[in-house]
């Protein structure tokens, strides 16, 4: 991986699973990006995505962000723009905006639809479905409140999916970030998580966590030991 990564490697103890509070403080310093990285919270569930009633999927609101400008499109026909555009989307059209990411436009990190615009967005499922952008009722992606939408996702609302592995990888916010306020993030990912525990999902449910910085190794958390 590189003598940066090795280096920073040894800052961990590799028989140990950390305190939820070490770990946080311990995985800002094994970042050795120039730029200010993203720290992501991975967790590995005791589900099988295989069946429909264990998919693990919604939306949270991170009470500190994720510490850069997140950017909104939305697909709406003429009565809604002004509605966008007011909330504060940073692109807004119709026809011409699909038309647009059809060839390959794909400057945002939300897309956002209404409803009367989903017949015309299901051609870009190949397009958005890879990058997790698909439009989505069951993440507050099609609605026809635009301004709410909007507003929540510039604030902060991002999306939670387990993968085909059963893995939610979750940013919680950038390395600058006080170790306190990662923490308030990653409790609001963290109980959302647990909150929304399948039925019928059994055995252990947590199996485990880990974080680490957009480039630098990773720091076990103890899943018995996440208190706050």
């Amino acid at each position: 991986m590189g003598k940066n990564y090795d280096n920073k490697k040894q800052l961990i103890d590799k028989e140990k699973d950390y305190d939820i509070k070490e770990a946080m403080t311990l995985v800002r310093d094994l970042s050795y990006t120039k730029f200010d990285g993203t720290v992501e919270a991975s967790f590995k569930l005791g589900i099988d995505v295989r069946h429909s009633d264990q998919q693990v999927r919604g939306t949270l609101t991170l009470p500190h962000g994720l510490g850069k400008k997140i950017r909104v499109a939305v697909i709406t026909k003429e009565d809604k723009v002004a509605e966008a555009n007011e909330a504060g989307a940073d692109v807004v059209g119709g026809d011409d905006l699909i038309e647009n990411i059809k060839k390959g436009f794909l400057d945002f990190d939300v897309l956002i639809a209404t409803p009367n615009m989903m017949s015309k967005t299901g051609p870009l499922g190949k397009i958005l479905g890879r990058r997790g952008l698909m439009p989505n009722p069951k993440t507050g992606t099609v609605t026809t409140d635009i301004k709410k939408a909007v507003k929540e996702f510039k604030e902060g609302k991002v999306e939670y999916r387990a993968d085909k592995f059963g893995i939610i990888h979750m940013p919680i916010g950038k390395v600058s970030f006080a170790a306190e306020k990662l923490l308030d993030n990653f409790r609001i990912v963290y109980d959302t998580i647990v909150r929304v525990k399948p039925s019928s999902s059994k055995g252990q449910y947590m199996r485990s966590i880990a974080l680490a910085p957009t480039m630098g190794p990773s720091v076990k958390v103890d899943t018995q030991k996440v208190k706050f």
